[in-house]
């Protein structure tokens, strides 16, 4: 039987190359946000088109046959010309259109997208932005969302997802607060002042249970789940609370206090879906948000 070279699909060659450089299915998944189920279809709808057994199952893994071997070289020659079509096609591409919906957290919608969001629509007006600001998590796999920036890593094997930095936590006070009412100068001395924090959600409580902190409900004299809502509360006067130092820097009513506590970071994810990630106008989206996001981050 001849081999139908010239039906071969693209997605099996680069889940063939992904298995070869990783090893495994499972490295190869996540290295291209795929799921595993899926890579092992495509492998071996491969090796029946080609009529070849090109890995051999292993404890450990997948390692690639004689015949396996012959086909990197071609298969990598196949991925640079695809990769050099793409480039010249993006090149004549004068203008990218469209919507692209964008969900994060209250805090980071209020005081870090804007800025990111207007020189995006300064450099690409043909691109509107959905912005979907909450603290719940939107659907990427049903399009609720196309971008997602999120404070905990997507588990979901049919996002790509990126780890962009983690943002850090700081203690502060207004500063007409703290003219009135004393800098505390350790933990202990913070107590004694009233606290801001929350009401029902216990994620924040958890993460500072978890460094040592006795942190309970009742710590917290003024409590609001609403993060932007805490630090207008913080603002004006209501007690000491926490906010991102990134946020706190540029708040030229707030002040930092240096208390030397261990307070918990929060990691920054941006993620999509695996189909939507090449999208023109998606991936320009998140080019800008990785870009403007950096400063933020550590």
């Amino acid at each position: 039987m001849d081999i139908a070279i010239s039906s071969l699909d693209w997605s099996l060659i680069r889940a063939f190359l992904a298995v070869a450089e990783t090893g495994s299915l499972s490295a190869a998944a996540r290295h291209l946000g795929a799921s595993q189920p899926t890579l092992g279809r495509q492998i071996r709808q491969l090796e029946s088109d080609l009529q070849q057994v090109l890995f051999q199952r292993q404890p450990k893994g997948l390692a690639l046959t004689d015949q396996g071997r012959l086909l990197i070289s071609p298969a990598r020659r196949m991925q640079a010309a695809l990769a050099e079509i793409e480039l010249t096609a993006a090149g004549q591409q004068s203008r990218v259109e469209g919507s692209v919906r964008i969900t994060a957290s209250d805090m980071v919608s209020l005081y870090v997208l804007p800025p990111i969001i207007a020189q995006l629509r300064a450099t690409e007006p043909g691109i509107s932005i959905d912005l979907v600001s909450t603290d719940s998590s939107e659907n990427l796999l049903f399009r609720e969302a196309d971008i997602a920036l999120r404070m905990y890593r997507p588990e979901q094997l049919e996002l790509v997802a990126r780890h962009l930095g983690d943002i850090h936590i700081g203690v502060y006070g207004a500063r007409g607060y703290l003219d009135r009412a004393g800098r505390p100068q350790s933990a202990k001395e913070l107590f004694e002042h009233p606290l801001i924090g929350y009401d029902r959600s216990e994620e924040i409580i958890r993460k500072m249970q978890e460094r040592g902190w006795p942190a309970t409900r009742d710590w917290f004299a003024v409590r609001c789940d609403n993060h932007p809502v805490n630090w207008a509360l913080l603002r004006a006067g209501a007690g000491l609370g926490f906010g991102p130092i990134c946020i706190g820097r540029d708040d030229p009513e707030v002040e930092q206090l240096d208390l030397n506590v261990d307070l918990p970071t929060l990691p920054i994810w941006i993620a999509t879906h695996q189909a939507l990630r090449h999208t023109p106008r998606i991936s320009i989206v998140w080019q800008a948000l990785v870009a403007g996001l950096k400063p933020y981050l550590s």
